[in-house]
């Protein structure tokens, strides 16, 4: 597989850089530019000038790590802006929300989108693999790493 020379790398970090990504989240920001380079060239479109199309995508995940972190933050307040639930335990209720957003947000991908799909869309673990185009083995091994991870994480935060 082909990979993009340093001047390249250094590019992208540059621009990622510029666009408004923290310093420990460029390598991730490298990485995606990277992964969609390669896919292109799969494809049999490779760019014409490899350096300014990734400048162009690397400009176009800098703005999707903006929009990732509006979302957080519109998350956060919606949460915080909850009315008490009936019977009390409002404030606990909320800090709990809080932290499985959180508990959430530091997941890997691929654990996050079973445990969203399973717990909160309310699928079945047939219909998880299928969406997904893996093994229902792989699905429930990545749903049970996300609940272990997250019930560590909450008992860490001493919220359960």
């Amino acid at each position: 597989m082909e990979q993009m020379d340093a001047a390249l790398v250094d590019r992208v970090r540059a621009v990622l850089a510029l666009g408004g990504v923290p310093y420990a989240e460029l390598q991730d920001g490298v990485q995606q530019v990277g992964l969609r380079l390669l896919e292109a060239r799969a494809k049999g479109d490779p760019p014409r000038s490899p350096a300014a199309w990734c400048a162009v995508v690397a400009t176009r995940v800098a703005a999707d790590w903006h929009r990732a972190r509006r979302r957080e933050e519109r998350l956060g307040e919606r949460l915080t802006a909850l009315p008490d639930p009936p019977g009390g335990g409002g404030e606990e209720a909320r800090v709990l929300a809080l932290a499985v957003a959180d508990g959430l947000e530091a997941l890997p991908e691929k654990q996050r989108q079973v445990l969203v799909l399973r717990f909160y869309a309310d699928l079945p673990v047939a219909r998880i693999a299928e969406e997904l185009g893996v093994p229902e083995g792989t699905v429930k091994s990545r749903l049970h790493a996300a609940v272990r991870a997250m019930r560590q994480r909450l008992r860490t935060d001493e919220v359960v």
